[in-house]
Protein backbone atom coordinates (compact mmCIF):
# COMPACT_ATOMS: atom_id res chain seq x y z
CA UNK A 1 0.00 0.00 0.00
CA UNK A 2 1.10 3.31 -1.05
CA UNK A 3 0.20 6.12 1.56
CA UNK A 4 0.69 10.12 0.60
CA UNK A 5 1.07 12.43 3.47
CA UNK A 6 0.07 15.68 2.75
CA UNK A 7 2.00 17.79 5.20
CA UNK A 8 2.22 21.84 5.56
CA UNK A 9 4.63 23.88 3.96
CA UNK A 10 7.98 23.55 6.12
CA UNK A 11 8.34 25.48 9.14
CA UNK A 12 4.85 26.77 8.39
CA UNK A 13 2.74 25.31 11.72
CA UNK A 14 4.52 23.72 14.97
CA UNK A 15 1.78 21.93 15.71
CA UNK A 16 1.00 20.07 12.28
CA UNK A 17 4.87 19.55 11.94
CA UNK A 18 4.82 17.35 15.33
CA UNK A 19 1.74 15.51 14.56
CA UNK A 20 2.91 14.53 10.94
CA UNK A 21 6.16 13.58 12.18
CA UNK A 22 5.09 11.21 15.05
CA UNK A 23 2.18 9.85 12.76
CA UNK A 24 4.65 8.77 10.19
CA UNK A 25 7.57 7.19 12.68
CA UNK A 26 4.46 5.33 13.81
CA UNK A 27 3.10 4.31 10.76
CA UNK A 28 6.66 2.68 9.50
CA UNK A 29 6.80 1.17 12.48
CA UNK A 30 3.84 -0.82 12.73
CA UNK A 31 2.94 -0.81 8.53
CA UNK A 32 6.87 -1.86 7.12
CA UNK A 33 5.61 -2.91 4.03
CA UNK A 34 3.37 0.24 3.07
CA UNK A 35 5.19 2.87 1.76
CA UNK A 36 4.88 6.45 3.16
CA UNK A 37 5.46 9.44 1.29
CA UNK A 38 5.32 12.39 2.52
CA UNK A 39 4.42 15.81 0.22
CA UNK A 40 4.10 19.11 1.33
CA UNK A 41 4.09 22.52 -1.40
CA UNK A 42 7.24 24.50 -2.32
CA UNK A 43 6.98 27.48 -0.38
CA UNK A 44 10.95 27.45 0.55
CA UNK A 45 11.92 30.04 -2.02
CA UNK A 46 9.18 32.63 -1.00
CA UNK A 47 10.07 34.91 1.29
CA UNK A 48 7.01 34.87 3.35
CA UNK A 49 8.21 38.36 5.72
CA UNK A 50 7.58 40.16 2.64
CA UNK A 51 4.36 41.92 2.71
CA UNK A 52 4.01 42.44 -0.84
CA UNK A 53 0.70 41.37 -2.71
CA UNK A 54 3.27 39.51 -5.54
CA UNK A 55 4.70 37.25 -2.58
CA UNK A 56 0.98 37.00 -1.42
CA UNK A 57 -0.04 35.90 -5.11
CA UNK A 58 2.76 33.66 -5.49
CA UNK A 59 2.06 31.80 -2.33
CA UNK A 60 -1.68 31.41 -3.41
CA UNK A 61 -0.29 29.76 -6.50
CA UNK A 62 1.63 27.51 -4.81
CA UNK A 63 -0.88 26.55 -2.56
CA UNK A 64 -4.12 26.20 -4.55
CA UNK A 65 -3.00 25.87 -8.10
CA UNK A 66 0.43 24.10 -8.56
CA UNK A 67 0.56 22.03 -5.65
CA UNK A 68 -2.66 20.54 -6.01
CA UNK A 69 -1.81 19.49 -9.88
CA UNK A 70 1.07 17.64 -9.05
CA UNK A 71 -0.78 15.11 -6.75
CA UNK A 72 -2.36 13.53 -9.86
CA UNK A 73 1.46 12.74 -11.06
CA UNK A 74 2.06 10.54 -7.55
CA UNK A 75 1.42 7.02 -7.98
CA UNK A 76 -0.62 7.14 -4.50
CA UNK A 77 -3.49 4.39 -3.01
CA UNK A 78 -4.45 6.75 -0.55
CA UNK A 79 -3.85 10.28 0.17
CA UNK A 80 -4.04 11.62 4.42
CA UNK A 81 -4.25 15.52 4.52
CA UNK A 82 -2.74 16.00 8.20
CA UNK A 83 -4.61 20.03 8.66
CA UNK A 84 -8.02 20.47 7.83
CA UNK A 85 -6.73 23.77 6.95
CA UNK A 86 -5.66 21.79 3.41
CA UNK A 87 -9.04 20.61 3.08
CA UNK A 88 -9.62 21.79 -0.25
CA UNK A 89 -6.94 18.93 -1.67
CA UNK A 90 -10.05 16.71 -1.27
CA UNK A 91 -11.88 18.44 -3.83
CA UNK A 92 -9.01 18.00 -6.19
CA UNK A 93 -8.86 14.47 -4.87
CA UNK A 94 -12.17 13.10 -5.15
CA UNK A 95 -11.99 14.94 -9.55
CA UNK A 96 -8.38 12.82 -9.68
CA UNK A 97 -10.81 9.87 -8.42
CA UNK A 98 -7.80 9.22 -5.34
CA UNK A 99 -9.34 8.44 -1.94
CA UNK A 100 -8.12 11.04 0.59
CA UNK A 101 -8.70 11.10 4.28
CA UNK A 102 -8.35 14.45 6.29
CA UNK A 103 -7.81 15.52 9.87
CA UNK A 104 -9.41 18.43 11.78
CA UNK A 105 -7.75 19.56 15.00
CA UNK A 106 -10.21 22.45 15.21
CA UNK A 107 -12.60 25.05 13.60
CA UNK A 108 -11.71 27.78 15.92
CA UNK A 109 -11.52 30.16 13.53
CA UNK A 110 -14.68 29.56 11.83
CA UNK A 111 -16.99 29.09 15.12
CA UNK A 112 -14.61 32.43 16.99
CA UNK A 113 -13.45 34.49 14.22
CA UNK A 114 -12.14 37.33 16.46
CA UNK A 115 -9.56 34.75 17.39
CA UNK A 116 -7.72 35.04 13.96
CA UNK A 117 -7.70 38.87 13.75
CA UNK A 118 -4.29 40.02 13.64
CA UNK A 119 -2.72 36.71 12.30
CA UNK A 120 -2.82 37.36 8.27
CA UNK A 121 -1.85 40.11 6.26
CA UNK A 122 -4.92 40.05 4.13
CA UNK A 123 -7.31 38.87 6.57
CA UNK A 124 -10.27 39.05 4.32
CA UNK A 125 -8.71 37.11 1.63
CA UNK A 126 -7.22 34.70 4.20
CA UNK A 127 -10.01 34.15 5.79
CA UNK A 128 -12.08 33.30 2.78
CA UNK A 129 -10.22 30.91 1.59
CA UNK A 130 -9.64 29.25 4.68
CA UNK A 131 -13.51 28.84 4.90
CA UNK A 132 -13.49 27.28 1.34
CA UNK A 133 -10.43 24.84 2.34
CA UNK A 134 -12.37 23.29 5.23
CA UNK A 135 -15.59 23.30 3.47
CA UNK A 136 -13.41 20.66 1.31
CA UNK A 137 -13.28 18.48 3.59
CA UNK A 138 -17.07 17.49 2.54
CA UNK A 139 -15.05 15.96 -0.41
CA UNK A 140 -13.02 13.62 1.70
CA UNK A 141 -13.65 9.55 2.02
CA UNK A 142 -13.12 10.02 5.60
CA UNK A 143 -12.42 12.53 8.78
CA UNK A 144 -10.28 11.90 11.77
CA UNK A 145 -11.08 14.35 14.41
CA UNK A 146 -8.76 14.81 17.12
CA UNK A 147 -11.35 14.67 19.73
CA UNK A 148 -14.86 14.00 20.19
CA UNK A 149 -15.48 18.27 20.63
CA UNK A 150 -14.21 18.41 16.98
CA UNK A 151 -15.77 15.97 15.81
CA UNK A 152 -18.98 17.75 17.87
CA UNK A 153 -18.29 21.08 15.63
CA UNK A 154 -17.13 19.08 12.35
CA UNK A 155 -20.48 18.00 12.13
CA UNK A 156 -22.53 20.95 13.71
CA UNK A 157 -20.65 23.42 11.37
CA UNK A 158 -19.72 21.98 8.01
CA UNK A 159 -22.80 19.52 8.10
CA UNK A 160 -20.71 16.32 7.82
CA UNK A 161 -22.38 12.90 8.99
CA UNK A 162 -21.10 11.43 12.24
CA UNK A 163 -20.32 8.29 9.97
CA UNK A 164 -17.69 9.66 8.18
CA UNK A 165 -15.79 10.95 11.19
CA UNK A 166 -13.88 8.77 13.67
CA UNK A 167 -12.08 10.31 16.71
CA UNK A 168 -8.47 9.56 17.14
CA UNK A 169 -7.05 11.69 19.82
CA UNK A 170 -3.30 12.84 19.57
CA UNK A 171 -0.06 11.71 21.38
CA UNK A 172 2.07 12.21 23.67
CA UNK A 173 6.07 11.95 22.47
CA UNK A 174 7.99 9.96 25.04
CA UNK A 175 10.51 12.50 25.69
CA UNK A 176 7.94 14.29 27.82
CA UNK A 177 8.97 11.99 31.58
CA UNK A 178 10.24 13.03 34.67
CA UNK A 179 13.46 14.23 35.03
CA UNK A 180 15.92 14.12 38.37
CA UNK A 181 15.37 16.54 41.02
CA UNK A 182 19.06 17.64 40.50
CA UNK A 183 17.86 19.14 37.15
CA UNK A 184 15.19 20.98 38.72
CA UNK A 185 16.72 22.44 41.38
CA UNK A 186 19.50 23.39 39.31
CA UNK A 187 16.78 24.91 36.88
CA UNK A 188 15.43 26.79 39.50
CA UNK A 189 18.76 28.24 41.05
CA UNK A 190 19.56 29.56 38.05
CA UNK A 191 16.26 31.42 37.95
CA UNK A 192 16.82 32.36 41.35
CA UNK A 193 13.60 31.21 42.36
CA UNK A 194 13.11 30.30 46.24
CA UNK A 195 12.52 26.56 47.29
CA UNK A 196 9.00 27.43 48.81
CA UNK A 197 8.03 29.26 45.56
CA UNK A 198 5.29 28.05 43.61
CA UNK A 199 6.36 27.96 39.85
CA UNK A 200 3.33 28.25 36.84
CA UNK A 201 3.62 27.27 33.45
CA UNK A 202 1.98 28.13 30.31
CA UNK A 203 3.04 26.74 27.09
CA UNK A 204 1.53 28.15 23.57
CA UNK A 205 1.04 30.90 21.83
CA UNK A 206 -0.38 34.48 22.27
CA UNK A 207 -3.95 33.65 20.57
CA UNK A 208 -6.80 35.27 22.70
CA UNK A 209 -8.03 32.05 22.54
CA UNK A 210 -5.38 30.92 25.24
CA UNK A 211 -6.49 33.69 27.93
CA UNK A 212 -2.97 34.49 29.00
CA UNK A 213 -4.66 37.46 30.66
CA UNK A 214 -6.89 36.16 33.21
CA UNK A 215 -4.01 34.16 34.27
CA UNK A 216 -1.94 37.56 34.81
CA UNK A 217 -4.74 38.37 36.75
CA UNK A 218 -4.85 35.39 38.54
CA UNK A 219 -1.39 36.46 39.64
CA UNK A 220 -1.86 40.32 40.43
CA UNK A 221 -4.47 38.53 42.80
CA UNK A 222 -1.98 35.93 44.33
CA UNK A 223 0.92 38.46 44.75
CA UNK A 224 -1.10 41.16 46.22
CA UNK A 225 -2.00 38.61 48.87
CA UNK A 226 1.33 37.98 49.04
CA UNK A 227 0.90 33.71 47.94
CA UNK A 228 4.54 32.93 46.91
CA UNK A 229 3.70 32.61 43.01
CA UNK A 230 5.93 32.78 40.26
CA UNK A 231 4.64 32.86 36.63
CA UNK A 232 6.60 31.09 33.16
CA UNK A 233 5.42 31.75 30.14
CA UNK A 234 6.91 29.40 27.22
CA UNK A 235 6.24 30.22 23.57
CA UNK A 236 4.82 33.51 22.43
CA UNK A 237 6.21 36.31 24.37
CA UNK A 238 3.36 38.67 26.11
CA UNK A 239 1.86 41.28 23.99
CA UNK A 240 2.28 45.05 24.04
CA UNK A 241 -1.19 45.18 26.79
CA UNK A 242 -0.13 42.53 28.45
CA UNK A 243 3.49 43.96 29.50
CA UNK A 244 1.68 47.06 30.23
CA UNK A 245 -0.09 45.07 32.49
CA UNK A 246 2.73 43.60 34.35
CA UNK A 247 4.42 47.24 34.76
CA UNK A 248 1.63 48.65 36.13
CA UNK A 249 0.72 46.33 38.63
CA UNK A 250 4.40 45.68 39.81
CA UNK A 251 4.90 42.15 38.79
CA UNK A 252 7.61 42.08 36.88
CA UNK A 253 9.42 40.48 39.65
CA UNK A 254 7.23 36.92 39.34
CA UNK A 255 6.74 37.09 36.04
CA UNK A 256 9.58 35.32 33.11
CA UNK A 257 9.56 34.72 30.00
CA UNK A 258 11.11 31.55 28.72
CA UNK A 259 11.00 32.16 25.13
CA UNK A 260 11.10 28.83 22.64
CA UNK A 261 13.48 26.34 24.18
CA UNK A 262 13.78 22.89 22.27
CA UNK A 263 12.33 19.60 23.22
CA UNK A 264 14.63 19.31 26.06
CA UNK A 265 14.51 22.56 27.66
CA UNK A 266 10.61 22.49 27.52
CA UNK A 267 10.76 19.23 29.36
CA UNK A 268 13.15 20.59 32.06
CA UNK A 269 10.94 23.17 32.31
CA UNK A 270 7.57 21.27 32.68
CA UNK A 271 9.11 19.17 35.49
CA UNK A 272 10.17 22.27 37.61
CA UNK A 273 7.41 23.98 37.38
CA UNK A 274 4.66 23.30 40.09
CA UNK A 275 1.53 23.64 37.88
CA UNK A 276 0.86 24.05 34.26
CA UNK A 277 -2.17 26.80 34.09
CA UNK A 278 -4.26 26.86 30.97
CA UNK A 279 -7.47 28.34 31.18
CA UNK A 280 -7.87 28.32 27.09
CA UNK A 281 -11.36 29.03 26.03
CA UNK A 282 -11.07 26.83 22.85
CA UNK A 283 -9.14 23.99 22.50
CA UNK A 284 -9.69 21.24 19.59
CA UNK A 285 -7.50 18.94 21.64
CA UNK A 286 -4.78 20.51 24.41
CA UNK A 287 -1.53 18.76 23.77
CA UNK A 288 0.31 20.91 26.34
CA UNK A 289 -1.96 19.51 29.09
CA UNK A 290 -0.91 15.72 27.89
CA UNK A 291 2.87 16.94 28.19
CA UNK A 292 2.82 18.13 31.07
CA UNK A 293 1.43 15.77 33.26
CA UNK A 294 3.95 13.05 31.39
CA UNK A 295 6.45 15.50 32.95
CA UNK A 296 4.97 14.77 36.40
CA UNK A 297 2.94 18.16 36.86
CA UNK A 298 -0.39 18.94 38.30
CA UNK A 299 -2.51 20.81 35.68
CA UNK A 300 -5.22 23.56 36.15
CA UNK A 301 -7.11 23.49 32.58
CA UNK A 302 -10.59 25.19 31.20
CA UNK A 303 -13.49 23.12 31.45
CA UNK A 304 -14.41 23.74 28.22
CA UNK A 305 -14.05 22.55 24.62
CA UNK A 306 -12.29 19.65 24.73
CA UNK A 307 -9.63 19.89 27.51
CA UNK A 308 -11.87 17.81 29.94
CA UNK A 309 -11.97 14.86 27.63
CA UNK A 310 -8.15 15.33 27.50
CA UNK A 311 -7.70 16.22 31.46
CA UNK A 312 -10.12 12.98 32.89
CA UNK A 313 -10.09 13.66 36.37
CA UNK A 314 -6.19 13.96 36.26
CA UNK A 315 -6.86 17.88 36.27
CA UNK A 316 -8.76 20.84 38.47
CA UNK A 317 -10.83 22.01 35.37
CA UNK A 318 -11.82 25.70 36.42
CA UNK A 319 -14.40 28.30 34.63
CA UNK A 320 -11.47 30.23 32.51
CA UNK A 321 -13.11 33.12 33.31
CA UNK A 322 -13.37 33.04 36.99
CA UNK A 323 -9.98 34.41 38.08
CA UNK A 324 -10.89 33.94 41.80
CA UNK A 325 -11.54 30.47 41.34
CA UNK A 326 -8.50 29.35 39.43
CA UNK A 327 -6.70 31.49 42.10
CA UNK A 328 -8.51 29.03 44.90
CA UNK A 329 -7.18 26.26 42.83
CA UNK A 330 -3.82 27.44 42.88
CA UNK A 331 -3.87 27.75 46.51
CA UNK A 332 -5.16 23.97 46.92
CA UNK A 333 -2.36 23.04 44.74
CA UNK A 334 -0.03 24.93 46.94
CA UNK A 335 -1.35 24.00 50.69
CA UNK A 336 -2.78 20.40 50.18
CA UNK A 337 0.74 18.81 49.09
CA UNK A 338 -1.31 15.23 48.90
CA UNK A 339 -3.78 16.21 46.64
CA UNK A 340 -1.16 17.80 44.43
CA UNK A 341 0.68 14.08 43.94
CA UNK A 342 -2.41 12.61 43.41
CA UNK A 343 -3.22 14.85 40.60
CA UNK A 344 0.27 14.31 39.56
CA UNK A 345 0.15 10.30 39.62
CA UNK A 346 -3.24 10.49 37.86
CA UNK A 347 -2.00 11.93 35.18
CA UNK A 348 1.47 9.69 35.20
CA UNK A 349 -1.32 7.03 34.95
CA UNK A 350 -3.43 8.94 32.01
CA UNK A 351 -0.86 9.78 29.52
CA UNK A 352 -0.41 6.15 29.28
CA UNK A 353 -3.40 6.15 26.99
CA UNK A 354 -2.17 8.83 24.61
CA UNK A 355 0.47 7.29 22.82
CA UNK A 356 1.67 8.05 18.81
CA UNK A 357 1.56 3.97 18.69
CA UNK A 358 -2.17 3.76 19.14
CA UNK A 359 -2.97 7.19 17.07
CA UNK A 360 -0.97 5.47 13.93
CA UNK A 361 -2.91 2.06 14.49
CA UNK A 362 -5.97 3.49 14.45
CA UNK A 363 -5.33 5.91 11.57
CA UNK A 364 -3.96 2.46 9.29
CA UNK A 365 -7.28 0.90 10.16
CA UNK A 366 -9.12 4.34 8.73
CA UNK A 367 -6.81 3.76 5.86
CA UNK A 368 -7.72 0.40 5.21
CA UNK A 369 -11.54 1.17 5.57
CA UNK A 370 -11.54 3.85 3.04
CA UNK A 371 -9.61 1.84 0.70
CA UNK A 372 -11.79 -1.52 1.08
CA UNK A 373 -15.48 1.22 0.01
CA UNK A 374 -13.16 2.72 -2.73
Amino acid sequence: MRIAILRRAPQESFSMDVYADSLVRELKNICPDWKIVELAPALDCIDRNQASWRIGLQKYYERYWRYPLTLNLQDIDLFHIIDHSDGYLSSWLKYYKKPSVVTCHDLINLIQPKTFEGRARFPLVSMTAWRLAIKGMKNANHIIAVSSHTKQDTVQYLQIKPNDITVIPNGVDPIFHPVLEESIDSFRENLGIAKDTFCLLNVGSNNVRKNISTILDVISVLSAEGFPVHFWKVGADFNAEQKFFIQEHELNSCITYLGQPDENMLVTIYNSADGLIAPSLYEGFGLTVLEAMACGTAVIAANVTALPEVAGDAAILINPMDVEEIAAAVRRLYHEPSYRQKLVCRGLERTKQFTWKKTAEQVAKVYETVLEKS
